[in-house]
């Protein structure tokens, strides 16, 4: 494909399938195709060959990236080669057409020479593609190449063989401005510079997608290429694909991870700054998860892979980033609208051109070039570059740094996003419950009182009472527990040392006839202002203290906020907690407006509650009970570090826990429409004054080839500002 025109003529052969739907990408010269049930492969081949063009499935696995290379080095060498040709043929015609004092007697005949190769051979893309798209009715961007090299070939050779322009010793004097009424004038150098500009546009085009898909060529290339795989007892070297699930697989220090696993032996600090973005090394041992891609730069791991292939976080990374690279956003699809009609319109106005000229009693010459002017000024490339350039950069941006973009229609929902609503436990705090505090009766001692409540909770798998039992287990070992029994929703009760050890909620104490526990009340009340769980504790039916448990807030939360609230956002804290501790945390990071003790089925009705209110919400979740909320906002954004149903209803996904990261990407998103926005305003208002200029006969052709050929350059490189993006989470 050469151009929008080409991209909309695919598109709609495939959309004339029943139950077809189809969304053609011209930067990246993919489809994307749904499908109904049943209906073969070769249909949709065939109707893409029936466009005039060729297709191949996409391989389920990531390609080879030197075969690609090899694909794109083939494609720009030819394209360098054709244009270093013309130009070097180019330049003497333009050098002698534009200076009289260089036109020796017989220089016309040279340039006819020079400008038949260049119009026969290094312009031959153009005009093999038109001739394609002829034979099936259609027009495209390089239908008006063609169009508008050849004619102004055509009317100089017939010029100089049959129009007095090849008498030796003529001079021909040269304007910017067609029209200078000499029948004799030859314009072969509007025919071989309009080629040459055009092929370096198309080259230097090329090279500029290419550097605009790098982010994501390179996250498919952080992949392992082998493994040494334990079989038997033995390493066993096997290339990737050799690798299964359940297998265990050693990384050693310097290595790359090879698939997603679970560390069962050995330990190491793995830098996941590769596929998370996040800088700092991660501690690994037995037990713990590792990610496909990240590396190992210390010790020797034994990994159990769980996820291969397709499945890999890497994988899955990858996936989203080429939907979201290959779809289409609202604001193209006026692009592609126009551009669908655009080049019938444009051989319209070139035959008025032509026509009005003559008509007027302007000289042939004169017409023909002002005609060739509007053919070669209106070709459509920068539209239909506008918006998929800036979406390979922005999103390949995104994966960089660790935020995934599910599709181009986000971009639109960030600009419009009001509200940020955010789930508490594992978004704003940490998720992993630790003692804040230990608050002793009487007479007691922090360690007796902490020593006690871990013993019994041992015996519990209850998020506080883990918290619990791994503090008290820091300082020496555990005494063991007998007659353990939990009563949901209270706490537990045992015995420890022959002493009856009740923990849990006031209540439970006292349903246990524990005494002291109204002493320990205003303790109590003000831990919990302080935003903590606090657990009471009591062995041998008096009361020991109390135990704060606290849900840390993350050390970024509070810069997330303001960062949020600087793009004009409220943000607004929702939790299933106490309201107290909910406010507690919330003061901590500075949000004012709190929804707390709410059900996780409650959680959509109080996005839907702020949706009646006008709001534009976009919802930051983790957990399994987020992913309705998630669903139900207007924008949702799930924490990669969550559970895989809230980053499923995401629209977009955040790798790493980091609640910055939500404020990167609405400003990502942002920047991204409005790079796609601007390239589509500098497209449209290009074509809008330049054909008016040509037709008017204000433009030489040869400009008009320099400034289509610049605009495309330009559309690409705006994009490619992109990739200059920095976020504050790093």
């Amino acid at each position: 494909m050469t151009c929008a025109s080409c991209a909309n003529r695919v598109e709609r052969k495939l959309n004339k399938l029943d139950g077809v739907r189809a969304t053609v990408n011209f930067a990246t010269e993919r489809a994307t195709v749904t499908t109904p049930t049943g209906l073969p492969l070769e249909r949709l081949v065939g109707a893409v060959e029936a466009a005039g063009y060729t297709a191949a499935p996409v391989a389920e696995e990531p390609a080879d990236e030197a075969a690609d290379d090899a694909a794109f080095d083939d494609e720009a060498g030819e394209l360098r080669e054709r244009f270093l040709l013309s130009a070097l043929l180019s330049a003497p015609v333009v050098a002698v057409s534009m200076v009289p004092a260089w036109q020796f007697p017989t220089w016309q005949w040279v340039v006819f020479a020079l400008a038949s190769v260049v119009v026969v051979v290094c312009a031959w893309p153009f005009h093999r593609a038109a001739a394609v798209n002829l034979r099936h009715g259609a027009t495209t961007m390089d239908t008006l190449v063609s169009m508008g090299v050849v004619v102004a070939y055509l009317w100089s050779a017939y010029a100089l063989l049959f129009g007095g322009a090849g008498e030796v010793g003529l001079r021909h004097e040269f304007s910017l401005l067609p029209g200078g009424g000499h029948t004799a004038d030859v314009y072969f150098e509007v025919g071989v510079a309009v080629t040459t500009f055009l092929l370096l546009g198309r080259w230097l085009e090329a090279r500029s997608k290419r550097r605009a898909g790098s982010a994501l060529r390179a996250l498919l290339a952080l992949g392992a290429k082998d493994v040494a795989v334990l079989r038997g007892g033995t390493e066993v070297r096997v290339p990737i694909g050799g690798l299964r699930a359940g297998e265990l697989f050693v990384v050693r220090p310097g290595e790359k991870v090879a698939t997603d696993g679970e560390v069962v032996e050995g330990g190491s600090a793995v830098d996941r700054s590769l596929v998370t973005g996040e800088s700092v090394p991660e501690e690994v041992g037995p037990g713990a998860a590792v990610v496909g891609g990240t590396l190992n730069t210390s010790g020797r791991l034994v990994v159990r892979a769980t996820r291969v292939g397709a499945d890999t976080q890497l994988a899955q990374m990858a996936r989203l980033v080429e939907q979201a690279q290959t779809g289409k956003a609202q604001v193209q699809r006026l692009a592609d609208r126009v551009s669908a009609v655009f080049v019938p319109v444009v051989l319209v106005i070139a035959a008025a051109t032509l026509a009005g000229w003559l008509l007027s009693g302007a000289a042939a010459d004169a017409a023909v070039t002002a005609a060739v002017a509007v053919l070669v000024i209106a070709c459509p490339c920068a539209l239909g570059l506008a918006t998929p350039t800036a979406l390979l950069v922005g999103t390949g941006r995104g994966a960089q740094l660790g935020i995934l973009v599910k599709g181009p229609e986000v971009l639109e929902s960030t600009r419009r996003v009001t509200t940020v609503v955010l789930d508490k436990t594992g978004t704003v705090t940490t998720g992993r419950m630790s003692v804040a505090e230990l608050l002793p009766a009487e007479g007691v001692t922090a360690e007796r009182l902490l020593r006690v409540a871990g013993a019994v909770e041992s015996g519990s798998e209850h998020p506080i009472a883990r918290a619990i039992a791994a503090r008290a287990a820091e300082d020496a070992p555990l005494p063991p527990v007998e007659h353990f029994h939990s009563t949901e929703g209270l706490g537990v009760t045992g015995v420890v040392a022959g002493e009856d050890v009740v923990v849990g909620r006031p209540r439970l104490l006292a349903q246990h006839g524990v005494a002291g526990v109204n002493e320990l009340e205003r303790a109590r009340a003000e831990a919990e202002a302080r935003g903590s769980t606090v657990v009471a504790v009591a062995a041998g039916g008096r009361a020991l203290g109390l135990v704060a448990v606290a849900d840390a807030v993350k050390a970024t939360s509070a810069a997330a906020i303001t960062a949020l609230r600087d793009l004009g956002l409220r943000p607004v804290l929702l939790t299933g907690d106490n309201t107290r501790v909910a406010e507690a945390v919330a003061a901590r990071v500075g949000i004012t407006d709190v929804i707390a003790e709410v059900l996780p089925g409650e959680k959509v009705d109080a996005v839907r509650h702020l949706q009646s209110r006008g709001e534009v919400v976009a919802m930051v979740g983790d957990g399994v009970n987020d992913a309705p909320a998630l669903a139900a906002a207007d924008l949702g954004l799930a924490m990669g570090t969550g559970a895989d149903a809230a980053i499923e209803a995401g629209d977009l996904t955040l790798v790493r826990g980091d609640l910055r990261l939500a404020a990167d990407a609405i400003r990502l998103s942002r920047r991204t429409l409005a790079t796609i926005k601007g390239n589509l305003f500098w497209a449209f208002a290009y074509n809008a004054a330049g054909i008016p200029l040509a037709a008017f006969g204000l433009l030489n052709p040869m400009l008009a080839g320099a400034a289509m050929a610049l605009s495309s350059v330009f559309v690409v490189s705006n994009s490619l500002r992109l990739r200059g993006f920095r976020a504050s989470a790093s």
